[in-house]
């Protein structure tokens, strides 16, 4: 977390020169953030080097958002060719941590959440490439790429494929909104003194369905979210914009879809990344998926799960490995 070699220059471009740089957070992509104050203000640098990051989504996102009364950070400068980027500076008080202090407050930060979701699908998205059955394979298939072979596994890819061929077109939106794809309590923080929701990590918005999103929230691979709120936050959720069995079925779909994604993707971090705090993570994934592969609709996919990856291999894929339960 040593700050980039160009930040201090950068800075000082846009009159921040002489700016403590302090490690703010990294997350599972190659961006890095550090907290710049200088005389009582304070504000973030995002570094997002290339080739590995763009940060021309994040911005373009960014203002989008903000135009349209969301609570997105102000982008204060940028170097798009450097991958450096001044942001508004929402504080440390995120919602993850505001549950946790006060467990009882949950009902009502999700349902805040949950009624952002339904503002947001009444601005049709702008600029944003489709969130279709292509990007949804692709996605699913890094757990067949990564997952099974971490644990000796040879499965049946092209059934896998298949299965989900089966259920896509449930998940592929009539109306589609902005699907913001990381919106949970981590990258949800509470700015100002009314505590309003602040956006963070949305440089991945597609344009898909406005399911995405509530799942993404509901179904947080990085907390357990009670069964008795994910049912309250949906019937929340459905009852604000008059959706149905379909909307149910979506979001089924798309659980199951981004759970088997999550599996994938913390397998790598682990694996070819290094990072293997990941992987520990991955028990509660299977967890949502399961439930969600107990929905009628998901019929084909959990029978290739049944088929091809055994119940006592589904869990933390180093541990498994390590402990030699691979076959």
């Amino acid at each position: 977390m040593t700050p980039p070699a160009d930040a201090a220059a950068f800075l000082t471009t846009l009159g921040w020169g002489g700016a403590d740089i302090a490690p703010l957070a990294g997350d599972a992509s190659f961006r890095r953030y550090f907290r710049v104050t200088l005389e009582g203000r304070s504000a973030v640098l995002m570094d997002a080097p290339p080739p590995h990051e763009d940060p021309r989504p994040f911005i373009a996102v960014a203002r989008w958002l903000v135009g349209r009364g969301f609570a997105a950070p102000a982008i204060l400068g940028a170097d798009e060719a450097r991958g450096l980027v001044l942001i508004e500076d929402f504080g440390d008080d995120r919602m993850r941590e505001a549950i946790e202090h006060d467990p009882d407050a949950a009902v009502s930060l999700y349902s805040d959440a949950v009624d952002l979701l339904a503002r947001l699908r009444g601005h049709a998205p702008e600029g944003l490439a489709p969130y279709d059955a292509a990007v949804l394979h692709r996605e699913a298939g890094l757990f067949t790429e990564w997952y099974a072979p971490a644990l000796g596994l040879d499965v049946d890819v092209e059934g896998y494929r298949a299965a989900w061929d089966r259920v896509f077109a449930h998940a592929i939106a009539d109306n589609p909104v902005t699907v913001l794809r990381d919106y949970h309590v981590e990258n949800l923080m509470l700015v100002g003194p009314m505590r309003t929701l602040g956006l963070l990590d949305f440089q991945d918005a597609l344009a898909g369905h406005s399911a995405y999103d509530l799942v993404s929230l509901l179904q947080d691979a990085r907390r357990d979210v009670e069964p008795s709120i994910e049912q309250a936050m949906l019937e929340r959720y459905l009852a604000a914009t008059g959706e149905g069995d379909a909307f149910l079925r979506a979001y089924h779909v798309l659980g199951a879809q981004r759970n088997a994604k999550i599996l994938g993707i913390f397998t790598r971090l682990w694996k070819r990344d290094g990072k293997p705090r990941y992987a520990g993570l991955c028990p509660r994934v299977w967890a949502y998926l399961e439930r969600d592969l107990s929905q009628s609709v998901l019929e084909p996919v959990a029978a290739w799960f049944d088929d091809n990856i055994p119940p006592e291999l589904r869990g933390d894929p180093q541990r498994l490995a390590t402990q030699g339960s691979v076959a």
